[in-house]
């Protein structure tokens, strides 16, 4: 009697079993249908992003293009009027913490695949002054993306406005020379730096060389938000800083921790995201000071040293 219940109980529960499994075959069909067209419903807004970046910087180039035709003009029409002196002469120098991205080939079984993974390093940027016709050129080492040339043109205007110089007269040369093996970079967040050290060159006042920075730059001298936070401070550290500038925008500094369920004898793994404080977090995990800025008179507070 007692073996007979047993079989019994097997048979219920495999019924059971292949009932569960009949059952949720549909849904996971469906979840994985559903995820499909999510994936390439993303890869066409994908598309759409990379069209858009393509013809924003076609449209950045023509307006370069235009604003070095107009300085010409006005550096032509000044000094036809003797309106303009001699021009500028100033360097500076300083390294700015960068992100750019690696592909690695991940050997996952049968199938390979790849996995985008996101690393810091420095870059060397300078800048000259010189006395020419109101240009503003950069130079880079490696290829890098228009944005820069954007970048420069907003630093070069937002130090004309802080020092009162008038650069008609003079050539802005800006150069970035990465460190390492970086393939390219592109993107404004070198734009406050940039504008400091052509702040430096203007007025002859030496940096201080133990900071870096990151972070946007606008035409009122506000500093914005950037990406790649850790990866930026950590490559700060191994360079040898002791303070590293980050702008107030990111001070939310999101982590994520992953927590193990079990739902229906199935073990699902769950990605909470965290909110921390970006200045403790770095600090006490990478190991150098943050100070938080908002504007380029911070920064000019934190890194020229006056004479």
């Amino acid at each position: 009697m007692r073996k007979w219940a047993i079989i019994l109980l097997l048979i219920v529960s495999l019924t059971a079993n292949f009932y569960l499994l009949a059952v949720q075959q549909p849904v996971k069909d469906e979840q994985v249908q559903q995820l499909q067209e999510r994936i390439n419903l993303l890869e066409e807004e994908n598309e759409e992003l990379y069209a858009r970046i393509n013809q924003d910087n076609v449209s950045l180039q023509s307006y370069a293009s235009q604003i070095d035709f107009y300085r010409q003009q006005l550096n032509e029409l000044g000094s036809s009027m003797g309106l303009l002196s001699g021009g500028y002469k100033g360097t500076a120098s300083l390294q700015a913490p960068a992100v750019y991205q690696s592909i690695e080939q991940v050997i996952d079984g049968p199938f390979i695949r790849q996995r985008v993974t996101e690393k810091g390093s420095m870059m060397n940027i300078s800048v000259e002054v010189e006395p020419g016709k109101g240009r503003v050129l950069v130079e880079t080492k490696p290829l890098m993306g228009l944005v820069f040339q954007d970048t420069a043109n907003t630093a070069v205007f937002v130090a004309q406005n802080i020092t009162g110089a008038n650069l008609m007269s003079s050539d802005t040369i800006f150069s970035i020379h990465a460190v390492g093996e970086v393939p390219a970079v592109d993107g404004p967040s070198a734009g406050a730096l940039m504008t400091l050290i052509m702040i430096s060159a203007l007025t002859n006042e030496q940096l201080n060389n133990s900071v870096t920075m990151t972070g946007t730059i606008d035409q009122y001298g506000n500093i914005g938000q950037i990406g790649g936070v850790i990866e930026k401070a950590q490559a700060a550290k191994d360079s040898g800083k002791e303070l590293f500038l980050l702008p107030r925008d990111n001070r939310r500094l999101v982590q994520y921790t992953y927590v193990e369920k079990n739902i229906g004898g199935f073990s699902i793994i769950e990605r909470k995201p965290v909110i921390l404080d970006a200045k403790t977090y770095i600090e006490e995990n990478i190991g150098i000071h943050v100070e938080y800025v908002d504007s380029i008179h911070d920064i000019i507070k934190y890194t020229i040293e006056k004479n």
